[in-house]
């Protein structure tokens, strides 16, 4: 068992401190043996965290402080009079964090941003808490749980169980896989090449997924959803604004209660289900049979053959060919059904 405390009297001793006001070069670095660290456990406030699982031969932890365009040496005397940290590996885990050594009453005159860069290995459970910046993981797997409430979350290369929260930022994944869990109260999202069960939530921002693949639930209640290249299971909804899913492959369930719904299928697995109070383009392989039930203002098809059931202006109920997946509309405008 290795053990290391840090007090901040001795970083501000140290030679090898950064005189760069541009904080290009952190205030401290501590490494340990890459084979002693097995998690992560890393708290700050006012700062980003960052943690990335390349390390090799040793586990790396940078610390950076910065405030606006103060000087080194005015941010030096901040972090002796105010601040402490511990950095320290214990059973396997790797624990990071930046403390006050009082309430600061007054920010602007003795508030730092104190930010994290960690370099662990790849098969490393984390988890992250920052109250006032970004927290960005890559190419770690494991059990990965953070939380910012006032940042953006960034996820590349990773893999296991993914779970993060921002109250107040952006969210950002890509090529990761297995268990994705993610949500934010205040911005948009984007997911681009990812696989698994994934579960992505916004109040208040757009979400766009590109290249997806698995049982996929993705919601916001104020922005628009963009979806293209999907496989799977797909499962999304939208108070606020427009929904447009190109390159579906497989089954869809769709809401937007406030705007335009433009949906383009591949191919059909079990259902497309679609519900809007606007108008709804659907477009569907015209090799496949299927069951459609279809309410609308006003529908209209192109392609449609080998129909047989109810065809009114405003409903339209039966199969076509053999049969097949369950194809079910809703709106109170128009719709475009096309078979192609």
């Amino acid at each position: 068992m290795k053990k290391l405390f840090v007090s901040i009297i001795s970083v501000l001793l140290s030679a090898t401190l950064s005189a760069s006001v541009q904080q290009k070069d952190p205030f401290m670095t501590r490494s340990f043996p890459a084979s002693s660290v097995k998690s992560v456990e890393a708290t700050t406030s006012g700062g980003s965290i960052t943690v990335s699982g390349d390390a090799v031969s040793e586990a790396v932890v940078e610390v950076y402080a910065s405030h606006g365009k103060w000087s080194d040496e005015r941010i030096r005397q901040t972090l002796e009079e105010n601040y402490t940290f511990e950095i320290k590996v214990e059973g396997g885990k790797l624990y990071v964090a930046g403390k006050q050594k009082n309430w600061i009453t007054n920010w602007n005159q003795q508030g730092l941003n104190i930010s994290f860069k960690i370099t662990v290995p790849e098969h490393v459970n984390s988890q992250l808490q920052t109250s006032g910046g970004s927290i960005r993981i890559d190419n770690l797997s494991g059990t990965q749980d953070f939380k910012t409430s006032g940042g953006s979350l960034t996820v590349e290369n990773v893999s296991g169980n993914i779970s993060g929260v921002t109250s107040g930022g952006s969210i950002t994944i890509t090529n990761s896989k297995d268990n994705i869990d993610l949500k934010t109260s205040g911005g948009s999202i984007t997911a681009r090449d990812c696989s698994g069960k994934i579960n992505m939530r916004t109040s208040g921002g757009s979400i766009r997924m590109n290249g997806l693949n698995g049982n996929i639930e993705a919601s916001t209640s104020g922005g628009s959803i963009r979806a293209n290249s999907i496989s799977g299971a797909l499962k999304t909804g939208t108070s606020g604004g427009s929904v447009t899913l190109d390159g579906i492959s497989g089954s869809v369930d769709a809401k937007t209660s406030g705007g335009s719904m433009n949906v383009t299928m591949e191919s059909v697995n079990e259902y497309v289900k679609l519900s809007n109070s606007g108008k709804v383009n659907l477009t569907l392989p015209a090799s496949k049979g299927y069951h459609l039930k279809v309410k609308a203002n006003k529908i209209e098809t192109t392609g449609l053959k080998e129909f047989r059931g109810d065809m009114e202006s405003s409903k339209l109920e039966g199969t076509t060919g053999n049969g097949g997946p369950q194809v079910e509309i809703s709106t109170s405008q128009r719709v475009n059904l096309t078979f192609k």
